[in-house]
């Protein structure tokens, strides 16, 4: 057995910790919770995403994302809508308040990233972001 500390699960966590160290006073002030910005984020690039779709791009589990978007409804950051195609289909979208917020806020947190950039080097950003790409490709 590894030892205790040579865990990798135990190490990615402890690097996320880290990381989020760096972001989570900026979504403070926001205020929004670290889940409700991976919403966000990826409503931004994507445009329109069903629930589904949702919850695999964001690592949230459906039941959570439930009430996350429940929350963003209500704070009027993301719309709902059926789509014309299929009324079964529900298709979530950032209002025009949220695009603004994230259009404000985005420099912040692309600034949080060079921070730690510099003291990590952009090699080993490279680097750990191509390790960790290929991580998340193998199978159990």
């Amino acid at each position: 057995m590894r030892k205790y500390e040579d865990s990798i699960p135990l190490k990615l966590l402890k690097a996320r910790e880290v990381t989020m160290g760096f972001f989570r006073p900026v979504l403070q002030e926001i205020p929004l919770t670290e889940q409700q910005w991976r919403v966000i984020r990826a409503l931004d690039e994507y445009q329109e995403l069903e629930s589904k779709q949702l919850a695999e791009m964001c690592c949230i589990l459906s039941p959570s994302l439930t009430g996350i978007i429940s929350r963003l409804e209500q704070q009027d950051y993301i719309q709902r809508r059926r789509s014309p195609e299929d009324q079964r289909r529900v298709l979530i979208s950032l209002t025009d308040k949220a695009k603004t917020m994230f259009e404000t806020i985005s420099p912040t947190l692309e600034a949080r990233y060079q921070d730690i950039t510099e003291q990590f080097s952009r090699e080993n950003m490279e680097q750990l972001d191509k390790l960790l790409s290929q991580l998340c490709q193998i199978k159990p």
